[in-house]
């Protein structure tokens, strides 16, 4: 076989440089993947192994061409084709595994399996495919030839299904890349059943699988840098938040404390609970940048106010919620409430703030309105990073980039302020999967 291998290979050397920029394009993906900052740790792993898997595939391909056109050698036809018809199908089950959130079923393993048995039986029957005597491919029964067909065709189908279910939800163009890829591998399907019996140094869906080998690297890096940078920047605007918030509320809640001892101990002593609950709770955002359910974020709410009704006892607060099972990313609803407290309410004689929660078909609303003094909402836009309005973008940024949500206002000078917080259903799947 080593002889017959050498001969194959020295005798067609030119279409060995034909496959040259392949080789090339296999070998500089796997270095980048290898060097990646950004890959985590498993699928830097199924990376490298589809990447030494691609080029496995390109060198049969090359091996299969040379043997059917110049060297009869049956058995080592056959095993090379059988390696061929069995690896294709592992290959798109390691991209389905790169895509999905979590392993995929053992099923689809066990189907892979079955496929390269059935190709086996090459090896002692020709009830699946063999090497006639004029050195041609043969098909068996008409079910089993094509199993690596089937098989492909139904981890595509799952591929494309896993990606729309699990990222569309971030409405990112990147999407495309992948599916891109899915596509071009059908299309290369389609191209080699019309040249089947032309030999080609490789195939139209080798050559799709390296390009979609590389496709996927570049996806697959798109995600983890944009988790970076979202992590990084979350923590940053929370920060800023933070130190916004609590200055002044820090000094005005020690202010009424400090009169509350003259006055009265007993209500002292309980709102200076209530205020170490509330900076027990804000602490505790610091490090807290996923989702959290509702009725955390309202609790903290309602501890916020509580003390600024203590403060401003014309200041008055209303919930009606009839929908409280739901995620949301933290600090969301107080500070647009401690923003309609501090640039609405507090003007008027009487201050009234209404915060309401539904449920509809497609999402949850939130919705926080008052009678302040409203304000100019294109200002929102044009202020400076640092200064005002800050929390506000806040919210609407990380509303958006975390479960893909919106943030509207509604507002005009001395007319009042309307918040309209809205988070889509699509969002709480992929939150609770990812849990």
């Amino acid at each position: 076989m080593r002889e017959v291998l050498y001969q194959l290979i020295s005798s067609h050397y030119t279409e060995l440089l034909a496959l040259w920029p392949m080789a090339l394009l296999v070998i500089g993906l796997y270095i980048a993947v290898f060097i990646d900052p950004y890959i985590e740790k498993r699928e830097r792993r199924i990376m490298l192994t589809v990447c030494t898997l691609v080029f496995s595939l390109v060198v049969e391909n090359y091996l299969d061409y040379l043997l059917s056109i110049k060297i009869t050698a049956v058995l080592f036809r056959k095993i090379v084709d059988i390696y061929g018809y069995s690896i294709r199908p592992v290959i798109l089950l390691l991209f389905l595994c790169i895509v999905s959130k979590k392993k995929p079923d053992r099923k689809y393993w066990i189907l892979v399996g079955a496929n390269a048995l059935i190709y086996l039986t090459a090896l002692f029957s020709d009830i699946c495919f063999t090497i006639n005597s004029e050195n041609r491919y043969q098909g068996g029964m008409p079910v089993l030839k094509d199993s690596c067909l089937f098989t492909s065709l139904l981890l595509l189908a799952m591929l494309l299904y896993t990606m729309l279910r699990d990222y569309r939800v971030r409405r990112h163009r990147e999407i495309l890349i992948p599916i891109f890829a899915v596509i071009s591998i059908l299309c290369a399907l389609e191209l080699d059943k019309n040249v089947f019996d032309t030999p080609q140094p490789i195939t139209f869906l080798t050559a799709s699988i390296v390009i979609s080998d590389v496709l996927y690297y570049i996806w697959l890096h798109f995600q983890f840098v944009r988790e970076h940078e979202d992590a990084l920047a979350a923590q940053q605007r929370i920060r800023i938040m933070m130190t916004q918030i609590q200055p002044h509320f820090l000094y005005n809640t020690l202010a009424t404390i400090r009169s509350l001892c003259l006055r009265s101990p007993e209500t002292a002593a309980r709102t200076i609970d209530t205020f170490s609950l509330y900076l027990r709770q804000n602490l505790d955002a610091l490090d807290q940048t996923g989702l959290i359910p509702f009725e955390r974020e309202i609790e903290h709410v309602r501890i916020y106010t509580e003390i600024e009704m203590l403060m401003f006892p014309y200041i008055h607060i209303r919930y009606d919620i009839e929908d409280n099972d739901f995620m949301l990313p933290i600090l969301t609803v107080q500070p647009l409430v401690e923003n309609a407290i501090r640039h609405g309410v507090r003007a008027r004689e009487v201050g009234e703030i209404d915060i309401t929660v539904r449920k509809n078909e497609k999402g949850h609303t939130i919705t926080i309105a008052d009678n302040g003094v409203g304000f100019d909402t294109a200002a929102i836009d044009t202020a400076d990073t640092e200064g005002k309005h800050i929390g506000i973008r806040n919210v609407r940024e990380r509303l958006e980039k975390q479960c893909g949500g919106t943030l509207n206002i509604e507002s005009s000078p001395g007319c009042g302020t309307k918040v309209v917080l809205f988070l889509p259903y699509f969002h709480e799947a992929v939150t609770r999967q990812n849990t």
